[in-house]
């Protein structure tokens, strides 16, 4: 493995996507251990600062927070973790990432973005949609139960399941015993704001995991 693990002794767990640093705490407090920091509406300065903010809560809390694309900044501020895409890839310079020690998690939605991950050797693969989601223009098909675990057996790196996880969906996929990680945006909300009681009934359900 080139890049650095995520601790395979502590699973990633539930793995909130946010777009901004004030919906960290809420989290963190229900027991969130890993998160990521998605920003599409930032720009310069403010990006920065914000991301300067979600590092530092993160370390206080000692939880693993991903930096989503922003890898230059992520690097020049000593950010846990960096997760791209699968465009974010061909733009990224993929060396000073590794130079830096910093774990980086990689986006893929087919078995040939997979294969291209594993070149890589990254912390952690991410596949997804595993169902329809609305929190992002769907581009790819439903991966599915049945995929997802026939992808993943071919895959020796932690697994995170994304895409329409929620509490209505989330017990197939714990029950597929191969994933390190569910990451979701909408599962931990409601109103847009962080739902302690969703987020609390998620953490059970993945930690009564047998």
């Amino acid at each position: 493995m080139r890049f650095l693990e995520c601790i395979k002794e502590k699973p990633i767990g539930i793995y909130p996507v946010v777009d901004k640093t004030d919906k960290l705490e809420p989290l963190y407090k229900c027991g969130i251990t890993t998160a990521q920091l998605r920003i599409k509406d930032m720009q310069e300065e403010k990006l920065e600062q914000e991301i300067i903010n979600a590092i530092a809560i993160s370390k206080k809390y000692g939880v693993r927070l991903f930096i989503n694309d922003y890898w230059q900044l992520a690097i020049k501020h000593n950010a846990y973790g960096i997760h791209l895409g699968q465009e974010d890839i061909l733009d990224a310079n993929i060396d000073d990432i590794y130079q830096a020690g910093i774990r980086l998690g990689i986006s893929t939605h087919t078995p040939k973005e997979i294969k291209i991950a594993l070149d890589i050797e990254p912390s952690y693969v991410a596949i997804g949609p595993i169902y329809k989601t609305t929190s992002k223009k769907m581009v790819y098909n439903p991966v599915g139960i049945e995929d997802l675990i026939a992808w993943s057996n071919k895959v020796d790196y932690p697994i995170v399941a994304i895409g329409g996880i929620n509490l209505d969906t989330i017990q197939s996929v714990v029950d597929t015993y191969c994933v390190s990680g569910i990451s979701m945006i909408g599962g931990v909300l409601e109103n847009n704001q962080v739902s302690i009681e969703k987020t609390q009934k998620l953490i059970e359900i993945f930690k009564n995991a047998k």
